[in-house]
């Protein structure tokens, strides 16, 4: 692949505590040597900057930590030319609706701005999306964008995403393009997923 490829270019990737310290790397390195400006988005509950909790290791102690300072409330998707949605739970934890465990409508699961994000994102055919794992939760309250959308994902999630529309593709590659929809089983496929995302891209050009 070309060095500095996607110059110019601007990615979104959804995070939230939960996220796996490797593929977060993986995107943050890979974009940036390929030339497009990486945006970390999240949830700031108020303050100017936030620091997230990775994944936990065998002891129950968290790998890694990060910080971000990028409230996905205050971003527009159409401003991004790919926007990814990390795996692990942070899919489920952006989806919901504060105070945590509170007792919603069907109605109000759709408005978690996360969610919105990533919906709106779904109806602008000029983005790349990806979701790897179980990323593809942050759909599940909007099946109007997911119904009949060719998909691939962990098993934990794959009940919620049938049930939301979506088709599912138990394809031997663990990857699925589905026009500007890359989805990917886990993040034992991170490189070929990560590869399809970059060559969708390149391909609009």
């Amino acid at each position: 692949m070309d060095f500095r490829a996607l110059a110019g270019k601007k990615v979104a990737i959804l995070v939230e505590t939960g996220y796996i310290y490797s593929e977060i790397e993986y995107y943050q390195t890979g974009f940036q040597v390929l030339g497009a400006t990486v945006d970390c988005l999240s949830y700031l509950q108020g303050e100017r900057s936030r620091t997230l909790i990775s994944e936990l290791d065998k002891l129950g102690e968290p790998t890694c930590t990060m910080k971000v300072d990028k409230d996905v409330a205050d971003y527009d998707p159409n401003s991004y030319d790919i926007v990814l949605i990390a795996s692990g739970y942070c899919a489920s934890r952006l989806r919901e609706i504060p105070p945590r465990g509170s007792l919603g409508s069907i109605e109000e699961l759709q408005t978690p701005a996360a969610v919105q994000f990533y919906k709106q994102a779904m109806r602008n055919p000029n983005i790349i999306k990806g979701a790897l794992g179980q990323g593809l939760w942050i759909l599940t309250p909007c099946p109007e964008v997911l119904t009949g959308r060719r998909v691939i994902c962990h098993t934990t999630t794959l009940a919620d995403v049938y049930n939301a529309g979506a088709v599912y593709v138990p394809d031997e590659s663990h990857i699925v393009v589905d026009g500007d929809l890359v989805t990917a089983r886990s993040t034992e496929d991170l490189s070929a997923y990560f590869d399809a995302v970059v060559s969708l891209a390149l391909s609009n050009y």
